[in-house]
């Protein structure tokens, strides 16, 4: 495996950055991850526009423009002989000092492009469906980290995921500072019922999936709300999903014990699930 290391291709064993690397040290930095599908890398200028933005946002310049940054991945693909992959790509502030103040970091970013595979759920859990449990690690407040971010910092998430572990689930539903349904650890969530297929406002991450999925339900004329959604609108849901570039799509089938729906997957996420398999099949830039 051949990994992209600051403009240039190394072996895994030699892809190394600094122990002075702000996102090392702070976290400080921001990452992308992205799928590629039969030599077609789905909404690559998507991602790469939300990296662009979170970077926007931390005042780092990854020295590279978009177009750079797209050619990037593409050849890390190229190089890897890769048609269906997990892309992880990762901007870094870079080397600097101990301290916190990142007017201390000198040189370049650190832009790492890393091309495997990623396997969230098992084959059967998309046919059976997963049970979920609300985390007590409350998300992080806006005006704290904004959940547009997709910063190198996910210990927020990753404490609600040690939550989840810990009781024997495979994931958690985080809850934002007045009680609302935010998103869970790795994954945007939705609801369905009577007709119309909710999913929390613009206080969760913007992922590229649940866009995508959005975009579904309305070409099938399926009513969308993004707004505020509370647990017990969730428990009463006749479905529920979650969404992200690993998990794809995947039913919920009990959260907190409360058994949603029939217990089984039902028929609106089956029939999203689909379309966007279809999509992925068109929507995307070509490896060759």
């Amino acid at each position: 495996m051949k990994i992209y290391l600051n403009g240039k291709f190394v072996d895994k064993a030699q892809a190394k950055v600094s122990v002075y690397d702000h996102g090392f040290l702070y976290g400080d930095g921001a990452f992308e991850g992205i799928r590629s599908y039969n030599g077609l890398v789905f909404k690559l200028k998507e991602h790469i526009d939300r990296l662009y933005e979170t970077l926007h946002t931390l005042m780092i310049d990854p020295l590279m423009t978009r177009a750079e940054m797209i050619n990037a991945v593409i050849s890390t693909l190229r190089v890897n002989k890769l048609k269906d992959s997990y892309i992880r790509l990762i901007v870094s502030r870079g080397e600097g000092d101990l301290g916190l103040d990142p007017s201390k970091c000198f040189g370049r970013p650190s832009v790492v492009i890393i091309a495997d595979k990623i396997t969230l759920y098992s084959e059967d859990l998309y046919q059976k469906g997963i049970e979920i449990i609300s985390a007590s690690t409350t998300k992080n407040h806006p005006n704290a980290l904004n959940p547009q971010l997709k910063s190198l910092n996910y210990l927020n998430n990753i404490l609600a995921k040690i939550e989840a572990s810990l009781c024997g689930f495979h994931e958690a539903v985080m809850l934002d500072a007045n009680g609302y349904i935010g998103e869970c650890t790795a994954d945007n969530i939705f609801i369905y019922k009577d007709g119309v297929l909710s999913t929390p406002h613009l206080g969760r991450l913007k992922g590229i999936t649940c866009t995508a999925i959005l975009e579904q339900a309305r070409k099938m004329k399926i009513k969308v709300f993004e707004g505020y959604i509370t647990r017990h609108e969730m428990y009463n849901s006749n479905e529920c999903f979650l969404t992200g570039t690993a998990a794809e799509l995947i039913p919920v089938v009990k959260v907190d014990g409360r058994v949603i729906g029939t217990g089984k997957p039902g028929p609106v996420a089956k029939k999203l699930l689909n379309a966007f398999h279809k999509l992925t099949r068109t929507d995307g830039v070509k490896v060759e």
